[in-house]
C-alpha cells in the first residue's frame, strides 16, 4: 500500500446518492453524517488539485422496482417527498461538478457518465457514497465491466448493515480494484505522481 498514488488528471471521485432520502436512513458501520464529512473532504481535496468530481442522485419516485423478495420499500409505502431526491445541503455540489441524475442503482445505465468520464480521458474512479452494497456497488460493477481503475474509499461509504459493508470491501470490492481510508485516498492525491 505504500506505493499507493493517484493521478487527479485522469481520475475522477464519482460520489453515489448523497441525498436527503438517504441521509435519513439508519446505516452501518458509518453514519450518513459521517460519511458525507469524508465525502466532502474527498471532493474538496479532488477539486483542489484540478480533478474531477461527480456527484449522483437518483429520482427516487422513478426508481426501477421490479418484484422482489425484501424490497427496500415496502408495497403500498407513501411515496418519497419530493426533497428526497435532492442532494443533501451538506454535499456541497459547486457549479464546477458534474451532476448524473439516475433511475436505477448504478450510475452508468441510460445515463452520459461513461461519456463524459472518457471525454476527460479519466482512467480511474474513485467511489464513494450511499449505498455501499447497492448504489455503490452497482456503479462500480459497471465500471468495472467498462474497464475503469476503481478506487473504493472504505469509510466514505456505508450500508444498510454493517455486515453487508463490510462483505463487500473485503470480498467482492478487493477483487475488483483498491479499498483505501478516506485519509490514506487524500494522501494518495497529494503524492499525484503515479497512477492509482
Amino acid at each position: 500500500m505504500d506505493d499507493f498514488s493517484i493521478n487527479p488528471a485522469s481520475t475522477a471521485l464519482v460520489l453515489i446518492d448523497l441525498q436527503n432520502g438517504n441521509m435519513a436512513r439508519e446505516l452501518a458501520p458509518y453514519s450518513s453524517q459521517q460519511v458525507l464529512g469524508s465525502c466532502v473532504s474527498l471532493a474538496q481535496e479532488m477539486r483542489g488539485r484540478g480533478g474531477m468530481v461527480v456527484f449522483v442522485r437518483v429520482l427516487l419516485n422513478e426508481l426501477q422496482m421490479p418484484p422482489s423478495d425484501a424490497p427496500l420499500h415496502a408495497p403500498g409505502a407513501p411515496p418519497p417527498p419530493p426533497d428526497a431526491s435532492q442532494f443533501a445541503p451538506e454535499a456541497g455540489v459547486e457549479a464546477t461538478d458534474v451532476v448524473i441524475v439516475k433511475r436505477q442503482w448504478g450510475a452508468f445505465h441510460a445515463t452520459e457518465l461513461d461519456q463524459l468520464l472518457r471525454r476527460r480521458g479519466i482512467q480511474t474512479i474513485v467511489l464513494g457514497g450511499i449505498v455501499t452494497n447497492i448504489g455503490v456497488e452497482s456503479t462500480a460493477r459497471a465500471a468495472h465491466d467498462l474497464g475503469y481503475s476503481l478506487v473504493f474509499v472504505e469509510d466514505a461509504m456505508s450500508g444498510i448493515t454493517a455486515e453487508a459493508h463490510d462483505f463487500a470491501c473485503k470480498n467482492t470490492f478487493r477483487i475488483m480494484g483498491k479499498v483505501r481510508s478516506t485519509a490514506h485516498v487524500i494522501d494518495a492525491l497529494q503524492a499525484g505522481t503515479g497512477d492509482a
